[in-house]
């Protein structure tokens, strides 16, 4: 069954993959507004694959241990770069499929890392404002930050952004699974799923999809394990090993910025 988990899990990287790739490249060439971009067959395919890509990966959780699965998730960065290459019509550049290496090193050690929660989990009413507020404000400053960045780092800031709300949104999700239905958490949810769907989208626009990518990928988990321990109060990894992994995933990225091509249609992007 082990081998089966795996299998799935890493099927489920690729149909994640192809969305992540399908959706850059629609919001990378065409108006990056959701209006906008709902109306493009592919770009809805992108997110059909994704929901897909989710599927397989709760479904590998059921048939496989959580050390075997969740590494297969970070393979989803290595399939999506050469796709969304594809897409635009070339081929990735070494450096920046080594890069993309890097940055999954450092995730692949940081998820296998982390200690795992066996307990109830519970969120308070206090803690649920704490949790949408916190992460509504470091979306909006890292927002802001963008507006004075490089386009590669407005990608990445707004990918980070969008992950701080998809971290939250995870958290939520958890708390509505593991600790009991709440009709009021469920009303807040879709608060800062869809603010971080807006957030990755702008980020796509800016081309470095490989940047953007890479940084979702590490802001969302990483939210959601600081929000489990302050919130939740989930163990934390202890050590030097999870601040090197940290590090590898960020050098990793900074790599990216430094080897990706820019992949958009030269538009005017303002937020």
């Amino acid at each position: 069954m082990t081998v089966l988990a795996a299998a799935v899990a890493l099927a489920g990287s690729l149909f994640f993959a192809l969305g992540a790739a399908l959706q850059q490249f629609e919001a990378s060439v065409a108006k990056p507004s959701l209006h906008a971009l709902l109306r493009r067959p592919r770009w809805l395919i992108g997110g059909a694959a994704i929901l897909a890509g989710g599927g397989l990966h709760i479904a590998a959780l059921g048939l496989g241990p959580l050390t075997v699965v969740q590494p297969m998730g970070v393979a989803s960065l290595l399939f999506a770069l050469p796709i969304a290459a594809g897409l635009h019509g070339r081929r990735p550049a070494r450096q920046e499929l080594a890069a993309a290496a890097v940055v999954a090193i450092g995730l692949m050690g940081l998820v296998l890392l982390m200690p795992e929660h066996t307990g109830p989990t519970h969120l308070s009413p206090q803690g649920a404002v704490t949790l949408l507020g916190v992460s509504g404000v470091a979306a909006v400053l890292l927002w802001a930050g963008s507006r004075v960045a490089s386009p590669a780092g407005r990608a990445a800031l707004l990918a980070t952004s969008s992950g701080v709300l998809y971290g939250a949104t995870a958290t939520l999700v958890r708390v509505l699974i593991d600790g009991g239905w709440n009709w009021w958490y469920a009303l807040a949810l879709p608060i800062p799923a869809l603010l971080a769907l807006m957030m990755l989208q702008r980020a796509y626009s800016f081309g470095h999809f490989g940047v953007s990518f890479a940084s979702l990928q590490i802001a969302d988990p990483l939210t959601a394990v600081a929000f489990g321990a302050l919130l939740l109060g989930e163990p934390l990894p202890t050590g030097v090993l999870p601040v090197l992994a940290a590090a590898l995933a960020a050098a990793g990225t900074v790599a990216l910025a430094r080897t990706t091509p820019l992949d958009a249609r030269p538009l005017e992007r303002t937020l």
